[in-house]
């Protein structure tokens, strides 16, 4: 009897010890790696019941087809990250647990203390759906002692299209033949900029309210604030002022502003503390200035850019309880603090931008700054808060082909807005 009860103690001291295993999915590549395992390694220091296996997925596309591919066997992970445009998809897909649903149990989480420029992108007909997490938008970048060698101001960074194409021209340099060597900017030909820039002008980019109040059932862009961003981007190519990557090339468009072939570059602010680091490498002041607007615009606002953090369903409750206590560690102040030092992803609570203002660390990094400045003083209604479109993907590359077929002659900027649409509204009704 004495062995039996032995045993019995024994088997339930294993099992009062035994942990919680979670998966973690993220699309964070490079030198992100690290910084997120070293989170995730504090956060299980904290919590010895809870064991995370963290896994680098590969890229928002590649992640959130292995997702699918989990789900549909049945071995979904715990916690994933998606971009923003996954959200909608989601919503529609019935496999998560709602984080509002989770928000509305625990009484220790107060959803005050973040910033609601970021909470209004996910937030769908007043439900938070994922935990913002690493947040961005575009962002400016600019060469000041570039600026300085042309006699451009470098304390005044263009504010205007018309202004960004002046500077451009000055910025150009070539060789003794004539060749152009050095010229004025760059960014990834990628479907995001032209979003921000329906944004910047106040206009929403499919119908519904941006797709807020009821699903969206077809774009809107085809206007003149559309116009506005698609005939300066050809301006700039045909006049040689502009390097275009290809499609979504991130990498590229950095290296030709980290080489200097370039003196501007309009990228994520999740690239800050990447260039500020390679800024001082290669020997020139960075600059730093909110995106410039068509002449005689008002200005809008960005649309939060970047990921989530989505939970899903599980058979076992204690997994999913377990899924909630590492995204709610990963929305703390801490976390959010070392991952926006690290990254350029600005911080999604406003606790946290508040400790580093006392701080002074942003009087030391004016840079990170700008980010977040640009984000607050943005007009906040439904074209600002991004649209919500299932088939956004689809949607995205119908406007990244049409501008392709532009930039290289094959259509004008008002042609190719008229074949973006029209393959746009496919995808959109097909996704019905």
């Amino acid at each position: 009897m004495r062995r039996f009860l032995v045993i019995v103690l024994a088997v339930l001291t294993v099992l009062s010890f035994a942990k919680v295993k979670i998966q973690f999915w993220h699309a964070m590549g490079g030198w992100r790696i690290e910084v997120i395992q070293n989170m995730v390694n504090d956060f299980m220091k904290l919590n010895p019941d809870i064991e995370v296996e963290v896994q680098y997925v590969g890229s928002y596309e590649e992640i959130l087809a292995k997702l699918i591919s989990a789900v549909q066997a049945g071995t979904p992970p715990h916690v994933v990250q998606l971009n923003e445009i996954s959200t909608q998809k989601m919503i529609d897909s019935g496999v998560i647990v709602p984080v509002q649903d989770l928000i509305d149990k625990d009484p220790t989480f107060d959803v005050g203390l973040f910033l609601p420029q970021v909470l209004n992108y996910y937030r769908v007909g007043g439900k938070l759906y994922s935990m913002p997490w690493n947040s961005s938008t575009p962002l400016l970048y600019y060469n000041k002692t570039m600026f300085k060698e042309v006699g451009l101001d470098p304390n005044n960074p263009p504010t205007t299209f018309s202004e960004l194409i002046e500077a451009c021209r000055k910025l150009v340099k070539k060789d003794e033949k004539g060749n152009i060597v050095r010229t004025g900017i760059t960014w990834p030909l990628y479907a995001w900029f032209f979003e921000q820039y329906m944004a910047l002008q106040n206009q929403p980019l499919v119908d519904n309210d941006n797709g807020r109040t009821k699903k969206a059932t077809k774009v809107v862009f085809n206007n003149q604030a559309a116009l506005n961003f698609l005939n300066l981007w050809n301006t700039l190519t045909k006049e040689g002022l502009m390097i275009n990557t290809r499609r979504a090339d991130w990498t590229a468009a950095r290296q030709l502003f980290i080489s200097q072939t370039v003196g501007m570059l309009i990228s994520s602010t999740s690239d800050v503390a990447l260039l500020m680091n390679e800024s001082k490498k290669q020997g020139f002041e960075l600059g730093t200035a909110f995106l410039p607007l068509p002449d005689g615009t008002q200005r809008g606002g960005v649309v939060v850019g970047g990921g989530s953090l989505w939970i899903l369903k599980q058979k076992n409750q204690a997994e999913v309880d377990a899924a909630w206590k590492l995204v709610k560690y990963l929305a703390e102040p801490g976390p959010q603090i070392v991952w926006h030092k690290a990254t350029g992803y600005y911080p999604i609570r406003v606790d946290a931008i508040q400790t580093l203002l006392v701080q002074g660390y942003y009087q030391e990094n004016p840079h990170h700054l700008t980010a977040i400045l640009q984000l607050l003083t943005s007009v906040q209604n439904y074209n600002t808060q991004g649209a919500i479109i299932g088939a956004f993907p689809e949607v995205r590359n119908a406007i990244d082909m049409a501008v392709e077929k532009m930039l290289t002659g094959e259509l004008t900027p008002k042609q190719a807005l008229d074949e973006a649409e029209k393959n746009a509204n496919k995808a959109i009704k097909e996704y019905f």
